[in-house]
């Protein structure tokens, strides 16, 4: 479906009835990288499954897109389909993106899981790849996408995952040039989130992949310690959803079931 917002279109499915949970993806993704949840899900939920700003179907809104102005694209749905509280799942940035509108409209969300994401912001080190990565972009769209794609797997992964993987970067490569370079701009300038994430009163569950190079595992599991988050930690790296496939459908399918 899509929903007109600031001039640009927005696109989502809402399959089910019952309490809504919001399905945010990750960068160079979109909603169909959780078809499989969506499927399980909707047998007795809401599931709202959301195309952010500058990909799948949904267009770009100017050349930044932070994790707030992506929120407010999110907000527009769940206000255009009254819905007041929800369940979100956001993988890598789609995480970072429910962050962002959990700070803002806290009393709206029941429960928050990140999926090999983080409440942390960039590295200087990380800024300084991304602001390489939209300058290599403009000269080679196609090979730095491919670039960076393949970065989220494991090379065990690609060939063990040949199809999917190949599948996905299909996917990945009709991300537009602007939708690109508006997200790393958003993710490069992201806030901090941990003292938020900690203090929060929602439900919160991490998955994270012990083999992720996107994500300081250690310091992750150790603020999960102290804060008493639940966290579990798949054998694979930054795809869970495709690299520990099973595993990760029954932590979702539980994180979503708990009242």
């Amino acid at each position: 479906m899509i929903l007109k917002y600031k001039g640009a279109a927005l696109y989502y499915t809402a399959k089910g009835h019952g309490e809504a949970v919001v399905l945010l993806h990750g960068f160079l993704e979109d909603h169909t990288m959780w078809d499989d949840v969506v499927k399980l899900a909707s047998q007795n939920k809401t599931v709202i499954a959301i195309d952010l700003l500058g990909h799948g179907k949904t267009d770009s809104l100017g050349y930044i897109h932070s994790m707030q102005t992506m929120a407010e694209a999110v907000k527009a749905i769940l206000d255009h389909l009254i819905i007041n509280e929800v369940t979100f799942v956001g993988h890598s940035m789609g995480g970072y993106v429910a962050l962002a509108f959990a700070k803002h409209y806290q009393n709206q969300v029941k429960g928050l899981c990140l999926l090999n994401s983080t409440f942390q912001p960039d590295s200087d080190d990380r800024k300084l790849l991304r602001t390489r990565a939209n300058k290599m972009a403009q000269q080679n769209f196609e090979s730095i996408v491919r670039m960076s794609f393949a970065n989220l797997f494991t090379p065990e992964s690609k060939l063990q995952y040949e199809s999917e993987y190949k599948r996905a970067l299909t996917t990945a490569l009709k991300t537009s040039l602007q939708g690109y370079m508006a997200a790393n701009e958003g993710m490069k300038n992201r806030e901090d989130l941990s003292d938020f994430f900690a203090e929060a009163p929602f439900k919160k569950l991490m998955l994270l992949g012990e083999k992720d190079t996107l994500l300081d595992l250690n310091l992750i599991l150790e603020y999960a310690k102290q804060n008493t988050i639940d966290a579990t930690v798949f054998s694979e790296g930054h795809m869970s959803y495709i690299e520990n496939k099973a595993e990760f459908l029954r932590s979702v399918m539980s994180f979503i079931e708990i009242k």
